[in-house]
């Protein structure tokens, strides 16, 4: 009992006296803990206005996004137009030029996909670029790499596509590009749009890694904060939860695509 001395505190008139109940459970490890969490977390975002550090971080991880996943859907649709051409040809009728271009794209997802995304920035920013402008070399570095894994994708999605629907569309006479662009692409976009899902979240959560070269993303300014504060846990979930929200958000949105594509596919 003289572990737990509120027990023995006999109450008043008024009610019993909590207050060293209240004394003891503030002083345990995990509750103290717990409590000092709301001042660390104030520190961290209300205090000096930080919070707009994190929104403007946001701001760039965004146009990171938005860049690389432009620049990705261009390079992976050339790239998988010209794989799915090469692998399609009939066989003595090769073209070599085709049969060039093929090696060239098949050498750059390969060695894009064999590599970290962090060394690919590195090497981006340190061997190829020399500029100050690291959010810049962020979208380009992420937009290559990003072409390489949609390449894959898109193919995927292409030679899903039975081949009877191409050489329908080459007997109406349409071109090869026609063919793809009216007939096999909206077919296959059904086919790839969750692995295409998958591919964003993963470049979103993926610009975190540009911090290593010093663009002022989300990271680099939680790094910041921690610094100033000398505190890097609450900055560091901070954003954790704001990818976390944006991540489910971007889940929800292609969820709510792909209903929209089954019930257009029924009716």
């Amino acid at each position: 009992m003289a572990a737990l001395p509120f027990l023995s505190v006999r109450g008043g008139k008024e009610g019993p006296n909590l207050q060293p109940l209240l004394d003891w459970l503030c002083g345990l490890p995990p509750v103290r803990w717990l409590l000092e969490l709301g001042p660390r977390f104030y520190s961290a975002f209300w205090e000096a206005e930080r919070w707009k550090l994190y929104l403007k971080g946001l701001g760039v991880t965004f146009q990171i996004t938005a860049a690389a996943i432009s620049i990705g859907l261009v390079l992976g649709l050339i790239v998988a137009m010209v794989r799915t051409a090469h692998d399609q040809q009939r066989p003595g009728r090769r073209n070599a030029l085709l049969g060039l271009i093929n090696a060239v794209c098949t050498v750059y997802t390969t060695v894009i996909r064999g590599t970290p995304m962090m060394v690919q920035i590195l090497i981006w920013n340190f061997v190829i670029f020399s500029t100050r402008n690291k959010v810049l070399v962020g979208m380009v570095a992420m937009g290559i790499n990003a072409g390489a894994y949609i390449a894959e994708i898109i193919r995927g999605g292409l030679m899903s596509v039975d081949p009877g629907q191409s050489e329908a569309g080459r007997s109406l006479g349409l071109s090869y590009f026609d063919t793809m662009r009216f007939i096999v692409i909206p077919q296959a976009f059904k086919n790839i749009l969750p692995s295409m899902g998958n591919e964003l979240v993963t470049l979103f959560k993926d610009t975190s890694l540009v911090n290593t070269i010093g663009a002022a993303e989300m990271t680099y300014y939680a790094s910041r904060i921690g610094g100033k504060t000398f505190d890097y846990m609450p900055p560091l979930i901070i954003i954790a939860v704001m990818y976390l929200v944006f991540v489910m958000g971007l889940t929800w949105l292609q969820g709510k695509l792909e209903r929209r594509l089954r019930q257009s596919d029924q009716h």
